[in-house]
């Protein structure tokens, strides 16, 4: 069995090297599959054989007129802040019919950045573009921050109601995060931490957790003693702690960023908001490990996007499907949808792809091939909570391999922030009484998996529905897992499997589920187990299992609560 175990292990790390050095190679020529006009999108959109009827990708055009910023007084390798600078060119060059405003190489140090509408801002090899940690430059204003309108700072790079708009080139943004951040304790070693904590800020009252500044201190630690009705001027005192998106694109059609690297950002990294027709191409991506809120991208109740070639090494989730929060996402009633997100990598996240939490406006038609995940905490994450309402339907995600995946590989969690539930120790089964279903329950259903290769997890899959909206219509094709534990589904509606094949570094359960009606499980392989499978729950019906190299035995390998026994069928 162990020889048997080395090999599956070897092979699944041959299948992971290759793509990934394949995925580099492909990378080392950025003009190999890169979107450059629309003809050629609308051929990549149909090479990939999309399930869903989905739109050409209006990509923005630019007049050939070029301005420097250099002309406009900007000065590099200095601290003189070229904010100025930058924003009358951006300005002019949209005034006169849009164009090319150049950001030539150096060090840049600069305030918030206000895009225009027709503006190519081209970034070349060597800049360097620094935003100042002098926060009083960031006017407070109104804003969006997971998924509810609030009052913030200005974002570093931001743009409302705009229309043919860029980003490009081979420059570096940072968002010089570490001025707005807070840092908790956990997150350091001893020896960091000490160094933090000379190096000026406030701690919480516990000392677990440290502030940049006053401010920040008072607008996360006395909420009570905040303005009751805020405005800027009475949150003047407490801005720091209204960090903002490092990049923010608010209402605006063919928007495309390419090239460019976003890194240190003060909250959320990348966030179009209620956007269309959006390309994001060969990105690089990247906050701290520890950052608070340190998200890669966030696409947020946007329509016709591609996501291609980006790499991802952040703080929080990398790539994030969201659509507002609660009852402000419902009544906005903008989903996310047709977006295909190709050929990217991501190595620390708290999630590669994820989908919500913020999701109340719904997520539909999103289609995911060839991403590799390293080290990430989760690697497919989809979380909600009752209130939150939304549908999730409708998403197709394969050829997703995953490497030392901390957690686990694909999560379901529809009980986000919620954390009382009580789980079995040994079969993952828990009881939730059943709510009224409403406008607040979340939905998620409608989803395909299809080649998922994982070498290392601590769990392959969970499961957690709600009694009242099972998790429903997922299916599960070719997948191999090496895992600490095994599948466990709770609350779950019409799940069928086909060739999963589950490599158990510990013994246990290979799959278990509770609760749970239509479930089909078509040739399945499984090594290092103690037991194959464990049914429980009352309401658990209709359940078919059928395995490849196994006899299965029932109260043996096969344990079933008795009161369900007539509902499972074991298929030699």
């Amino acid at each position: 069995m162990i020889e048997n175990l080395q090999l599956v292990m070897r092979k699944i790390k041959i299948i992971i090297l290759g793509t990934v050095l394949l995925t580099a190679f492909s990378c080392s020529n950025k003009k190999a599959g890169v979107v450059r006009n629309t003809a050629e999108g609308k051929g990549i959109l149909a090479a990939a054989k999309l399930p869903f009827e989905m739109p050409e990708i209006q990509i923005p055009k630019f007049k050939t007129d070029t301005l420097n910023i250099v002309d406009f007084g900007a000065v590099p390798n200095t601290e003189e802040l070229c904010t100025k600078a930058i924003n009358e060119a951006i300005a002019k060059c949209s005034e006169s019919g849009g164009g090319v405003v150049v950001i030539p190489s150096g060090l840049w140090t600069t305030g918030p950045i206000k895009m225009k509408s027709n503006v190519n801002l081209h970034t070349k090899n060597g800049a360097y573009i620094s935003f100042t940690g002098d926060l009083t430059q960031y006017k407070l204003i109104e804003s969006y921050f997971e998924g509810n309108k609030v009052l913030r700072c200005e974002s570093p790079i931001m743009g409302v109601d705009l229309e043919n708009i860029a980003i490009t080139g081979e420059g570096i943004f940072d968002g010089n995060g570490s001025k707005w951040r807070p840092v908790k304790i956990g997150k350091m070693t001893s020896s960091q931490w000490d160094q933090l904590v000379k190096s000026g800020g406030v701690l919480s009252k516990d000392g677990k957790i440290w502030y940049p500044s006053k401010g920040a201190y008072l607008g996360n630690e006395e909420k009570d003693k905040l303005p009751k009705v805020p405005t800027a001027a009475n949150m003047e005192p407490y801005k720091q702690a209204l960090r903002p998106v490092m990049v923010s694109f608010v209402n605006c059609k063919k928007l495309l960023l390419d090239g460019v690297t976003f890194q240190n950002s003060p909250a959320w990294n990348v966030n179009p908001l209620m956007c269309e027709h959006l390309t994001l191409r060969n990105l690089t991506i990247r906050n701290p490990w520890y950052s608070q809120n340190g998200d890669g991208l966030d696409i947020e109740s946007c329509r016709i996007g591609s996501v291609t070639n980006c790499r991802f090494d952040v703080g929080d989730d990398a790539i994030c499907i969201k659509s507002g929060k609660d009852k402000e996402g419902r009544d906005r009633g903008k989903p996310t949808e047709l977006f295909v997100i190709t050929d990217c990598v991501v190595y620390h996240a708290h999630g590669g792809f994820v989908i919500g939490s913020e999701m109340s406006g719904s997520v539909r038609n999103i289609f995911v091939k060839n991403l590799t995940f390293n080290g990430t905490d989760c690697g497919l994450r989809f979380k909600s909570v009752r209130g939150r309402g939304g549908v999730v339907e409708n998403i197709w995600m394969e050829d997703i391999r995953m490497n030392n995946i901390p957690t686990d590989a694909i999560n379901f969690n529809l009980y986000y922030f919620e954390k009382s539930l009580s789980e079995d120790k040994l079969t993952g089964e828990v009881t939730v009484d059943k709510k009224t279903v409403s406008e607040e329950t979340p939905v998620f259903r409608n989803m395909y998996f299809k080649n998922i290769y994982v070498n290392g997890a601590a769990q392959a899959l969970k499961i957690m529905g709600i009694p009242e909206m099972p998790v429903e219509n997922i299916q599960f094709q070719n997948m191999i897992i090496r895992s600490d534990v095994g599948v466990q589904m709770n609350y779950t509606r019409k799940i069928a499997f086909k060739n999963l094949d589950v490599r158990l570094d510990k013994p246990g359960i290979a799959v278990s589920f509770s609760n749970s009606q239509n479930i089909n499980i078509e040739g399945f392989k499984s090594i290092g187990e103690n037991q194959l499978f464990w049914v429980g729950g009352t309401t658990t019906k209709d359940i078919s299992l059928q395995t490849n190299d196994k006899k299965m035995i029932l109260d043996e390998n096969v344990k079933v609560l008795a009161s369900v026994k007539d509902e499972v069928k074991l298929i030699e």
